[in-house]
């Protein structure tokens, strides 16, 4: 199995802002303080099992997937992970700028963009390939639970290259609300979700960061240990 503690690049939005609060009330999780938070009360009276509905996510916390959760590689440590984190938040970049809503992708409800966006296809590419040295080799274990069976052959070479199999021409950005549902229930929670992101008023998201998030045991949740603005070209 995955060795303790693993990380992850993710893009998180500050913390003081109106999605970032969003995000966590939705999941009951705030992974910039790794602390349980209260889940709207509106939203309990509707969906009183909304704590089940958010479980697979909550374990996460908020994020948009740049680099998948790995374990460090053994010539690697993590201060040399938080060097390369800000060594590659200071490389000048587009700013990827993105219209958010909120669908169902797979079963499960999240915030994704409107359009596909060839900038943050580049950042989520540039994460990939920037981070690689520091992730440890795939087990028999890790491999099993990707469940390559149901891959295409693509995505099935880029678990085995890259150790996840979206990324590149499978990535697809997105920001997980929920866990996967029936279509009757995914619709009900699609349409409460759309409308409370659309209470916000977010006509566009700069993903304008980058954040090292630690899951220290497997039992334990992710936090952000780091977060970091990156550089406008």
């Amino acid at each position: 199995m995955s060795e303790y503690p693993r990380y992850a690049i993710y893009f998180a939005p500050d913390a003081d802002r109106a999605l970032t609060r969003f995000g966590a009330e939705t999941l009951g999780y705030d992974a910039y303080s790794g602390h349980d938070i209260d889940h709207p009360k509106t939203v309990v009276a509707d969906f009183p099992d909304w704590a089940g509905i958010t479980a697979d996510p909550r374990k996460y916390g908020f994020h948009g997937t740049l680099k998948a959760p790995f374990s460090l590689a053994g010539d690697q440590s993590e201060e040399d992970l938080l060097a390369a984190l800000v060594e590659f938040a200071e490389e000048p970049r587009e700013i990827p700028i993105i219209a958010p809503v909120v669908r169902t992708i797979s079963g499960f409800t999240a915030i994704v963009p409107d359009e596909t966006d060839d900038d943050l296809d580049l950042l989520a590419e540039a994460c990939v390939r920037h981070f690689e040295p520091f992730r440890a080799p795939m087990t028999a274990e890790d491999r099993a639970r990707r469940k390559p069976d149901g891959l295409t052959p693509r995505q099935t070479e880029h678990l085995d290259d890259w150790g996840y199999p979206h990324v590149f021409e499978d990535f697809r950005f997105h920001m997980t609300l929920t866990g996967r549902l029936t279509e009757e229930r995914g619709a009900a929670v699609l349409a409460l979700l759309q409308h409370r992101f659309a209470e916000l008023g977010i006509d566009e998201l700069k993903i304008d960061s980058v954040a090292l998030f630690r899951q220290d045991g497997k039992d334990t949740r992710f936090r952000i240990i780091s977060h970091v603005a990156l550089t406008q070209d």
